[in-house]
Parts: C-alpha cells; structure tokens; sequence
C-alpha cells in the first residue's frame, strides 16, 4: 500500500503551486487534472499527489504538517536558505532527536517541515 495524495484547502491556490514547483520539486500532475485559481493537482517525483483547493477559512489543527525529508543536515540549511532568499520568513534550523529541522506557515495557511536526520 502506498499513499495516494495529500488534499489541502489554501487560501491561495496559485501561490502554494508554485510554493511546491519552485520548492520543493512539484510538476504538474497532468492527465486532464485541473490547474487553475481554484484547485491544482501535483505530483513529485515518487509519483505521490497533492491537491490543492482554494478554501475561505483554513483551519488545521496546531500539529498539523507537511513534512519533507531532505538527505542530509546540509541539504536542510540550503532549503532554509533559499526559501528565506525567496522572502519567506522562517526560524532558524534547530537540533531536535537527533535530526535537523525547520517548520514554516505557508501563505496557503498550512505548515511545512524540512528535516534530515543526522549522521
């Protein structure tokens, strides 16, 4: 069994697709799956879908994430860098059970995590 997709509702549809394409590596999911101001359909490079649907009030629960796992601590440290080049403000990486990570509120109203696990 593999995870089929991850469905957001975002206040903004347009900047969380190209939040994910410029990113984190995100295309298009294509097949006829819609790509507009209202909902957009993604996939990475596992083939794994995220959709996104433009939502008036977006709620999550406080522990609710995203997370994404880069290879190593390094790989964690350019994330933060260029999304901070990108204008997104974030806090700085910190050491948390034996891993590096950063978490971040997206302007489509969710969180996002980057993490490598040390050593």
């Amino acid at each position: 069994m593999k995870l089929n997709h991850i469905n957001l509702g975002v206040t903004d549809v347009p900047v969380t697709v190209a939040l994910f394409e410029q990113h984190f590596g995100f295309k298009p999911a294509g097949d006829g799956m819609p790509m507009n101001d209202r909902m957009a359909f993604l996939r990475d490079d596992a083939g794994s879908l995220i959709s996104v649907f433009k939502a008036k009030d977006v709620t999550y629960p406080k522990v609710f994430h995203i997370g994404f796992m880069q290879d190593t601590p390094q790989q964690v440290r350019d994330m933060h860098r260029q999304l901070t080049e990108a204008g997104f403000t974030i806090p700085e990486p910190h050491e948390n059970n034996g891993r590096l990570t950063f978490y971040f509120d997206t302007p489509g109203g969710f969180v996002l995590e980057v993490e490598s696990f040390f050593g």
